[in-house]
């Protein structure tokens, strides 16, 4: 199966990939992977970023899509051809539209390590080309409820000052007992493990584990001991080929 199709959903947990980039930072990939060997429509891939305190990303170009980056711990200094220079810390996020073209760069704030989420989604073809931008938001600025035996933190979706060109929600959750997601019909989404250890739909599910969701469904999570926490991101399918080539989504 080509990478850009939507395959079939499953039901196991997959784990994630330790991937090494050519600036010596270290990530654990979600997909695609040689474990999952696909996008999923409409996103292109998600990882979370270790960067050290002397490593960090230089300025380099993207286009052709939009970038979300969820800090987790530390900070991490953003810089573009845009003009914008901003450090976001923990629990706060920055959107990138690359559109036809935009050049950042990102390293750990303070000397110190930081680690952080990045989710890439394609932006449809009739917007390849749109001007590029940026926003960012604060830990306060995310809407934040606690419900049902978790506290979920809004990154995108209702609330959120984070807005793309794709539908689709983006949800921290905290769980101390059970929560249930539920993926809205036609949508493709993922779960994937921040802390902690629980079951997803039954299963066992840590850090740095993946369960891609392609068909509309609930999809409960349990805590084991003390707090799990993962994030659940779903989305609009555009139903057009993913074309990745390395830093471009064609």
């Amino acid at each position: 199966m080509a990478r850009n199709q939507t395959p079939r959903d499953r039901a196991d947990p997959v784990a994630g990939q330790t991937v090494r980039h050519g600036t010596g930072v270290r990530s654990t990939r979600a997909f695609p992977t040689e474990a999952y060997p696909h996008h999923l429509d409409p996103f292109v891939l998600f990882e979370r970023f270790y960067i050290d305190p002397d490593k960090g990303f230089p300025m380099h170009t993207h286009k052709g899509f939009e970038i979300v980056s969820y800090m987790i711990e530390g900070g991490m200094e953003h810089e573009d051809s845009l003009g914008v220079e901003h450090t976001a810390y923990e629990d706060e996020a920055m959107r990138i539209t690359t559109g036809r073209e935009i050049s950042h760069s990102e390293f750990p704030a303070d000397e110190r390590a930081c680690n952080g989420l990045q989710l890439w989604v394609n932006l449809p073809r009739e917007k390849k080309d749109v001007e590029p931008d940026y926003v960012d938001a604060s830990a306060d600025e995310l809407p934040t409820a606690t419900d049902d035996g978790a506290t979920v933190t809004t990154v995108v979706g209702e609330g959120s000052p984070i807005a793309l060109h794709t539908e689709m929600e983006y949800l921290d959750v905290r769980v101390s007992d059970t929560w249930t997601w539920s993926v809205p019909d036609g949508w493709t989404g993922f779960l994937y493990g921040v802390d902690g250890e629980g079951t997803v739909g039954g299963r066992a599910f840590g850090a740095g584990d993946v369960l891609p969701v392609t068909d509309a469904r609930d999809v409960t999570a349990a805590a084991d001991d003390g707090t799990f926490r993962f994030v659940a991101v779903a989305g609009r399918p555009h139903d057009e080929p993913i074309q990745q080539r390395g830093p471009f989504v064609l």
